[in-house]
């Protein structure tokens, strides 16, 4: 099952790396703005179309992964979705990675081996009772309305696109857990019982919303913000949603030394890579 869960999850950051590559070509050629004005104009780009066909597909292979592991395990891998970018989007426009870009690249996979080898989360469950939900549902939502009011206000590209895409994280990891619980209906009481269950429609809803909250960080300020928001935030979260709502285990104890370890690797290698790539959110358009 673990293994089905590490295939389906690698399938499911390829697909999504794909899919971020074409929605950010799409962001790039849409006059500054935000919110509903920002989607609709979007919505009128080919490369946007194609971009929520492979974020599309990477949700199909994201719920494939869930039924077989535990979210605490399966979300972390799609920090894997960065540096499939890379190597997909370079070659294609004609460029080649330096080889510090090769050694972040190690750095993050090293990191997140390390990380999941010494968490070595666990647990069966893809369901949770309401006394879980509810406050979970209040904190994730909140933040998340947080970071869209917080933004407004504020003329700092860097703190825009970081709060954005840390909010975008959040989404992304309460919509993994709805998605869970969802195809755990699906699973087994087939569908009728996913189509009746409020976690079907919640993780369509959150979807979205923590789309269009990924689509203004991408656009207001530099891939040195959002990214490390986003690919830390949705690991930390999900992994906490995990634990939290489903009784997901990880180690503890002297085990959380290695744990730090691989997400400061994590972190080191993804910052790098927003430095040492040259025109990284060009190559990635």
């Amino acid at each position: 099952m673990i293994a089905l869960a590490l295939l389906f999850a690698v399938l499911g950051a390829f697909s999504n790396a794909l899919g971020t590559a074409f929605q950010r070509k799409a962001a790039a050629t849409v006059p500054r703005g935000g919110g509903l004005r920002l989607l609709r104009d979007l919505v009128r780009r080919p490369a946007w179309a194609l971009g929520i066909a492979g974020v599309t597909g990477a949700a199909v292979f994201q719920a494939l992964a869930l039924v077989n592991g535990p979210m605490a395990f399966v979300q972390p891998l799609f920090i894997l979705e960065l540096p499939f970018a890379l190597l997909l989007a370079v070659p294609l426009m004609g460029r080649r990675l330096p080889a510090a870009a090769w050694w972040a690249i190690a750095t993050v996979v090293a990191g997140l081996a390390l990380l999941l080898a010494a968490a070595a989360p666990a647990g069966t469950r893809d369901q949770a009772a309401m006394d879980r939900w509810i406050p979970v549902l209040a904190c994730t939502l909140g933040a998340m309305a947080a970071a869209a009011v917080l933004t407004r206000s504020s003329t700092s590209p860097l703190l825009r696109a970081a709060v954005l895409a840390a909010g975008a994280a959040i989404g992304n990891a309460l919509t993994a857990a709805l998605m869970k619980s969802a195809t755990g209906h699906l699973t087994d009481g087939g569908l009728p019982a996913f189509l009746t269950a409020w976690q079907t429609y919640g993780f369509a809803l959150t979807g979205i919303a923590a789309l269009l909250l990924l689509e203004n960080a991408l656009q207001a300020g530099p891939l040195v913000a959002s990214q490390p928001a986003l690919t830390i935030g949705d690991a930390a979260v999900s992994l906490l949603l995990g634990v939290v709502l489903f009784e997901e285990s990880v180690r503890t104890g002297w085990w959380l030394l290695p744990q730090a370890a691989g997400a400061l690797l994590i972190l080191w290698g993804v910052l790098r890579l927003t430095r040492v790539v040259p025109r990284l959110a060009d190559i990635v358009r």
